[in-house]
């Protein structure tokens, strides 16, 4: 073996070593934390004295665990740090380090297996997950701060992770490079005030019901906010930006019905609001009302035909494409009332800020990218944009009509006149396509619940 080979022999020998003694450190280095939580009697604070310990902990009963900005536990590479198996227990001012990396364990910084638990005010790193609750209702989780671990991205953990959790409130925390903040078989949660930057989904619903997503700042992510199956959720107030990339979206829904997609800015994403097939329950409505859809590659994306949503008083300023439908032929079996369009070449005469005709885009040649999946290489292109105006200027065909807004704003300051049909209609029980299957129903019979 040459010198070379023998360098590369010690680094590596080296690096083994080294991560040996990580693992190690923790249980042989640091005092274990475990015997204070034991010590402490239910329902009193513990204030451990500075320094760092070693997990992992187990707290099985109501206790309040006061780090003051100066306790550190230390996993030492393996399994969750702190496991909260009790109701009413609260955990802050605590950094939480070096969690396991196992993803079929959901190892993290901290598992909440209880109801009443208020987990605020810490820093979470160099965690896999960071905060998992399952089947834990009305817990509190607010200004931690969150990193996963230093991996490529679809191999992190999520930031925050509810499965069948309810009445939960997710507010006011920093999430920087995680994967996901998800919520399955949940309801009646509150997301709120987050700040998640550098992950892939800031937000994704599953199954989940009758939640409120407000004021949250959802920026550099793959995507911003992602409700599947998941019905009567309120969307409001939120800024999302920077969802770019191939698969890069705002807001999207897939089968999700009777939500509210109110007041939120989506700036500079590929797509800004996707609908596939929502909503799905027959009756409801989607409504779609003040929202800010600007800069982005395409303003709102259809997978099909669909119908059922409502959109007014929106602003649609700075779009490349306003609306794009693929598998189908127009948007218009939707409602378009009063939305502001910065292409609309009407006049206002009379002065009242609605423009005097409608506001009608049509698909012309450029609906060959929609149609076919190859050509959206081209999409934007001087070659595209020729044949476009050509087409316009004398068309061979009869163009499609995406969408005919019959009252377009003339002002984006001005108020959308009022609109029927937005009052509020709860969705009814979802049913499986084949028929008569809840889920819901089906999760408690397989926990015995």
């Amino acid at each position: 073996m040459g010198n070379h080979g023998i360098q590369v022999l010690g680094r590596c020998c080296l690096l083994v070593l080294s991560l040996g003694l990580r693992f190690s450190q923790a249980a042989e280095v640091y005092p274990p934390f475990q015997p204070l939580v034991e010590a402490a009697e239910a329902g009193s604070v513990l204030q451990p004295p500075p320094g760092i310990y070693a997990g992992p902990v187990v707290v099985d009963k109501p206790l309040t665990i006061d780090g003051r900005g100066q306790v550190t536990i230390d996993g030492g590479g393996k399994g969750t740090i702190i496991r909260l198996n009790t109701d009413g227990a609260t955990l802050k001012g605590l950094h939480l380090t070096h969690s396991g990396d196992s993803h079929n364990d959901i190892d993290a910084g901290v598992q909440v297996r209880g109801n009443f638990n208020v987990i605020k005010d810490n820093v979470i790193d160099d965690c896999l997950f960071g905060i998992d609750l399952q089947q834990s209702n009305d817990n509190i989780v607010r200004r931690n701060r969150i990193t996963s671990k230093p991996v490529e991205l679809g191999i992190r953990g999520d930031a925050i992770r509810l499965w069948y959790s309810f009445r939960n409130q997710i507010t006011d925390n920093i999430i920087r490079d995680s994967r996901d903040t998800v919520v399955w078989y949940s309801k009646d949660n509150l997301i709120a005030r987050n700040d998640a930057r550098g992950g892939r989904y800031s937000l994704h619903f599953m199954y989940s019901q009758g939640n409120r997503v407000e004021q949250n700042h959802y920026e550099n992510n793959t995507v911003g906010i992602f409700l599947m199956y998941s019905d009567g959720i309120l969307v409001r107030d939120n800024f999302i930006a920077n969802a770019s990339g191939p698969t890069g979206i705002g807001i999207g829904f897939k089968e999700t019905s009777a939500v509210t997609i109110e007041n939120n800015r989506i700036f500079s994403c590929a797509v800004g609001l996707y609908l596939d097939v929502s909503p799905y329950q027959p009756d409801t409505i989607n409504r779609f009302v003040g929202n800010l859809i600007a800069y982005n590659g395409i303003g709102v994306r259809w997978l099909n035909d669909w119908h059922g949503n409502i959109f007014t008083g929106n602003r649609f300023q700075g779009n490349i494409v306003q609306v794009a439908v693929e598998g189908g032929k127009t948007a218009n079996r939707n409602r378009w009332e009063g939305n502001y369009w910065d292409d609309y070449e009407g006049f206002d005469r009379d002065g009242d800020g609605i423009g005097d005709t409608p506001y009608e885009l049509y698909a012309y040649a450029d609906r060959l990218w929609m149609d076919v999946p190859f050509a959206q290489f081209f999409k934007g292109t001087p070659l595209l944009e020729v044949i476009d105006f050509l087409e316009r200027l004398a068309p061979f065909s009869q163009p499609n009509l995406l969408v005919r807004d019959p009252k377009p704003l003339r002002t984006p300051d001005q108020p959308p006149p009022p609109v029927a049909g937005l009052e509020e209609k709860e969705a009814p029980a979802r049913p499986e396509k084949t028929g008569g299957f809840n889920a819901y129903e089906a999760l408690r019979r397989s926990l015995g619940r």
